[in-house]
């Protein structure tokens, strides 16, 4: 068995689309009929998330821990219960393509890190859509580490001793007991996952905040990075 696991913090307008992709992904022919758990852990909600999570078929546990490194454990936890051999992680902005899992499961890897790209670059100057562009490895051998796209064996998950309970960055704290207890990961463009480029994200340190840092560096002196954006996207 499989499991797909969603951390979500009030994100009732973003995670109908992201399930609707998990359970598409699931279904992939190619996975020659395997069951896979679409599993939401729905973090400190207090909006629609967990209805519209469990109305598209997901399993919904809820938690109060406002921790997406605890949120995204809990999930894993609950998937090596029911017997899953392999974990792949993404975001409640995220929309993972039909294969994504497939292409996960082909890289034969203990881990494996995806790349992202982006839907929507509407809430940014071009500036920085531009400095990704340059900046960014979207090819085989990257270096990046993205909880939007991330998939682990049951056995290296359990061997690495699983997420820490850290509030940011619990994706490269992952990664880097994975490398620790000697698991082989491969770098690969072949998952492919779109994520949002909101400037109201949630990870403190995330995507969206190294956006926004970004947008400092071409503004001018004294200007906002987050008025910027929110004007140019009105």
């Amino acid at each position: 068995m499989l499991a797909i696991v969603i951390p979500a913090h009030n994100e009732a307008a973003h995670i109908g689309t992201c399930v609707a992709a998990a359970r598409r992904a699931a279904d992939h022919h190619q996975l020659l009929g395997e069951a896979v758990r679409v599993i939401v852990v729905a973090d400190a909600c207090t909006d629609a998330t967990a209805d519209i999570a469990r109305a598209l078929g997901a399993e919904v546990t809820c938690i109060d821990a406002r921790n997406v490194g605890i949120a995204r454990s809990h999930g894993a936890e609950r998937a090596l219960a029911l017997g899953a051999r392999w974990l792949a992680f993404t975001d409640a902005d995220t929309t993972v393509a039909e294969d994504w899992l497939v292409r996960q499961l082909d890289c034969c890897a203990d881990a494996v890190c995806g790349v992202i790209g982006v839907h929507d670059w509407s809430p940014h100057i071009g500036a920085v859509r531009e400095h990704f562009g340059r900046t960014y490895t979207d090819a085989d051998g990257h270096r990046h580490i993205h909880g939007a796209n991330m998939g682990v064996s049951a056995q290296a998950y359990v061997r690495a001793g699983g997420f820490a309970p850290l509030e940011t960055s619990e994706d490269v704290a992952l990664v880097e007991a994975l490398i620790a207890a000697g698991a082989r990961i491969e770098w690969s463009a072949s998952p492919r996952v779109v994520t949002s480029a909101r400037t109201d994200f949630r990870a403190k340190k995330g995507f969206g905040a190294t956006l926004l840092e970004v947008s400092k560096r071409y503004l001018p002196i004294g200007a906002d990075a987050a008025d910027s954006t929110e004007a140019i996207a009105a």
